[in-house]
């Protein structure tokens, strides 16, 4: 299912302090970018934030689960796409922390 608009401008409203975004839309969902950090992804109206070996942890550690696919030929493909927990999604200042992790491992990568 593709993002819908109300979610994204929902997210984008979380996001706010981080303009400027930009969204680029991909394969039915979105990626965000803040400058040109490549940081979250939205998939079937659910955030996704970037991580690496020095944040995963902290996603893990709430039994959070990695964005995952599967191809056509059936194989299942797991991205290092996490998403933030369910009450940062009602508080921006939370949301903030998280995203703020997300971005410093999208420049660690950069």
């Amino acid at each position: 299912m593709p993002v819908g608009n109300g979610y994204l401008a929902y997210v984008r409203e979380l996001l706010e302090q981080f303009e400027p975004l930009r969204v680029k839309r991909m394969f039915g969902g979105a990626g965000i970018y803040s400058e040109d950090l490549f940081f979250a992804i939205l998939v079937d109206d659910q955030l996704y934030l970037k991580t690496d070996s020095i944040n995963r942890p902290d996603f893990e550690r709430l039994g959070l689960q990695p964005f995952t696919y599967s191809r056509r030929d059936g194989r299942c493909i797991t991205m290092s796409y996490f998403p933030p927990p369910a009450d940062a999604l009602e508080d921006a200042e939370v949301l903030a922390v998280w995203v703020h992790s997300a971005i410093s491992a999208a420049r660690r990568a950069f």
